[in-house]
This record gives C-alpha cells, structure tokens and sequence, in this order.
C-alpha cells in the first residue's frame, strides 16, 4: 500500500457546507485549486460516488456560480485513498456528529493496513492528523473510543501492543477544531449549491501540541483562519462554541416553529435581534455552570465576561442561516422530518445532560431535558403541517 502522507496536504471530508466553507478558503477563493486541498468521501457515502460521477461542484460566490471539475480535488473513501497513493497530512472531518465515529473506525482501519504493508512503525507515521470539526461536546467520548477501538485490534492481532509509546503518537494525532465557519447549500445531491460563508475562526485544541501547531501552521498557510489553542482543552472550548450552537441553532428552532406549525426559515439577525435576553442568559447560566463542574471554567472567570463573549461571536454572521435551520428545512422538503432532535444539538444537549446529573446539577438537567421536549413537540408539528416561509432576503433551498 503506498500509504505516504503527503507534507503540507489537507484532505476535506466529506463535501458538505462545512467543508465546501474550508475548501473555498483554503484555495484561496478557488484562486488556487492545485490538488494541496482535496474533498475525500464519507465510507459508503451514495451522495459522494454520485458527485465524483457528476465530474461537477457547484460553488457559489458573489452572484457567480463557479462549477469547479470534480477530477483532481473529489477523492474515494481514506482506504481507497491511501491504496491509491494519496493520503493528506492533515483531514478536517466536517461530518454530521452522529457519523464521526464510523470516521475513526475508518481511521483504525487504516492504521491496520498501513502495518500489515509497512511496519508499526512507518504506519504511525504516516497516519493523517485527524481535525474533528463538526458542532458538538464530545472530544473525550471520540478519544476514548479511538482507544478502545485501537485496543479491540490489538485483541484479534491486527495490531501489536501500543501500550508503550505508539499509543501516545497515535491518539495525539486526534485534534478538535471548534469552528465557527459557516456555509450554506441549495438543493440536493449531486445537483447542489453550495455557497461558502466569510472566512470564519477554528479553534485547534486537544491532541499531541508539536501536532496542533502543525496544523495551524499548514492550514494557516493555505490561507485558513486556524489559531493553535496552547492552554485550554478541548472540553471547554466546546462548552464555549456550544453557547454560540444553542443560541442560533436551538433557540432558532424554537422561533422558527410558530404553534400552528409554521415553519419559517430565519438568519440570526431574526433570532437574536438583540445583544442579549432573558433566554439567552438563563440558557447561558446552565451551561456555565456545567462548565464549572467539569473544571472547564475557573472559578475566578465572570459569568457576564463568558456570556458577553458568546453572544458577541453568535450575532457575528447576522445574514446566515444556522445549520439546524438548514437542516429541518431540507427535511421538510424531502418528506423525511422526524420530531426527534437534529444530529448538532443531540451532541450538545445529551453531554451537557450527563454533565449536569453526574455533577448533582438537577436543574440544569432538567432545564436541558425540557429543552429536547420543547424543540421535538415544534418538529412534531411543523412535520404534521409542512409549509415553509421564506422572509425576504433568504432563498428557498431547491
């Protein structure tokens, strides 16, 4: 297996809005699309094989709609990749949360065959370093199951004992990337729109820091806002952007779902039209105090300095359309809602949960609980009427 990563490569997986948001700026707005910044495809994913036979992904930028050839930037899965010659130094996984861990299944997989072809040694090496981007609480919940897979192969002999210093090198290349990168698309499949946001921050946290600042140094390069996190962990700069999630995503769904069913598509400037509310505030409150019993936030650090800072990155890109939005929409027109919450929040809200009921914090349970109760009981009613809203300036997906 010529299973070489190569030096200064990014791979992208797979094409969705995140990721089309980090290729477009990556490549410099599509300036400098030179194979440095590829997509690769979700395992088993129809939609990918489906655009790589398309041969065309549409980019749209300013009113323009760049159709950029697929050949050359769309690769197969990252076994298929690295069979093929092709692994990337770096790969953002930008996933829905619910699928990153078939990604590190994936990623074990091809440790496996790395050692079979080339040594223990020489796979370690070569193995990408993974960037977990999708919204979500769960870098130790990833990281212990990468251990646990990993240990699971040593078992039935795929892999040789990694409990001296192999097993440090690998889970040290398991990073977290907490961005705020946006992005939008219209349509579906093959046939999709996507339509970059500005660029936006990540946030590189968690695994081995020679590996962090190499990451922000590739893909800082390449023209990416990536900023190296030397001190916090990973825990609490999730906590932090899952206060900019849940005021858009989640309390967006609670606006855009009126009590006859309504849906109506809405930018942050309709959900937060103010610098802040009783709401924001009292969702704020549980999740800090969470954070304070996971020792994520100091004891020192002022509730309204948190808070303060969270609203002020949430009302940041007030024309975009949170993902949550995005996504019932997409459901809606697809016939396939369900009135169960969206991947983003599920990743958000169950964590938080189990923090707070683990920490004693039965309030903050329940309020969070309540939450799951209030956004399905509006899911289940916009399934049942099915009619969707435009406000001026927001165009219809399809």
């Amino acid at each position: 297996m010529n299973g070489h990563a190569r030096q200064g490569t990014v791979g992208i997986l797979p094409v969705g809005s995140l990721g089309v948001g980090f290729f477009f700026h990556l490549t410099r707005g599509l300036d400098l699309i030179d194979g440095t910044a590829r997509f690769i495809e979700r395992s088993g994913s129809p939609s990918g094989q489906a655009l790589r036979a398309e041969g065309t992904l549409c980019i749209a930028n300013e009113g323009v709609i760049h159709r950029v050839p697929t050949e050359g930037i769309c690769q197969p899965d990252l076994l298929a990749c690295a069979k093929s010659g092709w692994l990337p130094e770096i790969v953002l996984v930008c996933t829905q949360s619910d699928r990153i861990l078939p990604v590190i299944t994936n990623f074990v997989e091809l440790l496996e065959r790395l050692h079979a072809a080339e040594g223990l040694d020489a796979a370690v090496s070569r193995l990408p370093l993974i960037v977990l981007c999708s919204n979500g609480i769960y870098h130790l919940r990833v990281r212990r199951f990468l251990v646990e897979a990993l240990e699971e192969s040593t078992l039935y002999g795929r892999l040789p004992d990694l409990w001296s210093e192999p097993m440090g090198r690998i889970v040290g290349k398991l990073l977290r990337g907490v961005t705020i990168q946006t992005g939008q698309r219209e349509g579906d499949g093959a046939g999709a729109i996507y339509k970059p946001g500005p660029r936006g921050r990540t946030r590189l946290a968690g695994g081995e820091p020679g590996n962090r600042r190499r990451c922000g140094e590739v893909l800082q390069g390449l023209g990416g806002w990536f900023e190296v996190v030397e001190n916090d962990a990973p825990t609490r700069v999730e906590l932090d952007k899952a206060l900019v999630n849940l005021f858009g995503n989640l309390l967006g769904q609670l606006k855009a779902i009126d009590e006859t069913g309504m849906f109506r598509v809405l930018r942050v400037r309709d959900i937060l039209p103010e610098p802040e509310s009783a709401e924001t505030r009292e969702l704020a409150r549980h999740v800090v105090a969470v954070g304070r019993a996971v020792h994520a936030y100091r004891p020192e650090e002022d509730f309204e300095t948190l808070y303060r800072a969270a609203m002020q990155v949430a009302r940041g890109p007030l024309d975009h359309v949170p993902s949550s939005i995005q996504w019932i929409e997409t459901q809606l027109r697809a016939g396939t809602l369900e009135a169960q919450i969206a991947p983003t929040e599920k990743w958000l809200l169950d964590p938080l949960i189990r923090y707070a009921s683990t920490a004693g914090l039965e309030e903050s349970a329940r309020y969070f609980t309540e939450l799951i109760r209030r956004i399905e009981e509006r899911l289940s009613w916009a399934r049942s009427r099915s009619n969707i809203q435009h406000p001026s300036g927001v165009s219809p997906s399809a």
